[in-house]
């Protein structure tokens, strides 16, 4: 029987990958993240999605935005998927396609699936996987399954997210219709968006602070010149010494 892959195992694959120190303040979500995946990835009644693939996207967008280097965010993507045995390219593909599917919807659409059980959108690739999920084809619930439903419901109307009532009763019906609890999606959702809103204020004051610092430097800069150029004026106003004119005359 094969061995199990463990956390450990996932974590220092992914440190092979990505060797650069991850900055504090998105360590622990690099982390959160890569042992949810690891938890899915081990697990045998998990099926990978597109769905899910919009989930990890987002959420990886979402909660690294601002982060620098810039220039490691690739990196620190590429690691995560691949230590958790998936493909980097497969997961941004997919779910850039689920979430353009998503957005030809309209939010009528997504309440004719939830009452009639049916897609009135054809082929659409989002209303087909959610009538699978609905008829239990390889569907399994995850906290990044339910970030990318609401994902999804965003490009569908992005507004939304900021109509509380109208929201949790859609998410409520979805839930129904996937056999999903509405308490523990809601909940999960919920604490989703309280943590990116966490997030934002930690990058907000962090932001703050490196403007600050970076005043600093600038003023001292100011100072460190000013204080030069004052010293080359002081010197070149001196007078010459009596010495130095007598010289200069004898010679």
């Amino acid at each position: 029987m094969d061995n199990v892959r463990t956390v450990s195992d996932t974590k220092r694959d992914f440190y092979q990958t990505h060797t650069r120190p991850i900055n504090s303040l998105y360590r622990r979500v690099v982390e959160e993240m890569m042992v949810e995946m690891h938890l899915l990835s081990v697990n045998v009644d998990f099926t990978y999605n597109p769905v899910y693939a919009l989930g990890v996207v987002s959420a990886f967008d979402r909660f690294m935005n601002g982060y620098r280097p810039e220039s490691d965010l690739e990196s620190i993507f590429v690691a995560l998927c691949r230590a958790t045995g998936g493909d980097p390219d497969q997961y941004r593909r997919d779910a850039a396609s689920i979430r353009e599917a998503a957005s030809q919807l309209s939010q009528g659409d997504l309440l004719a699936l939830i009452s009639e059980g049916d897609s009135p959108s054809g082929d659409n690739a989002f209303m087909q996987q959610m009538l699978q999920f609905a008829q239990g084809e390889g569907f399994k619930y995850c906290r990044l399954l339910a970030i990318g439903l609401l994902a999804a419901i965003e490009a569908v109307d992005a507004e939304l997210l900021s109509r509380d009532k109208e929201l949790a009763d859609l998410l409520n019906q979805l839930g129904a219709t996937l056999n999903i609890s509405d308490e523990k999606l809601r909940k999960d959702l919920e604490l989703y968006r309280s943590n990116l809103e966490k997030m934002e204020q930690a990058q907000n004051v962090m932001a703050d602070i490196l403007e600050a610092e970076r005043k600093k430097r600038a003023e001292r800069e100011a100072e460190r010149a000013a204080k030069q150029e004052a010293e080359k004026e002081k010197q070149a106003a001196r007078p010459e010494s009596p010495e130095k004119s007598e010289s200069e005359s004898n010679g």
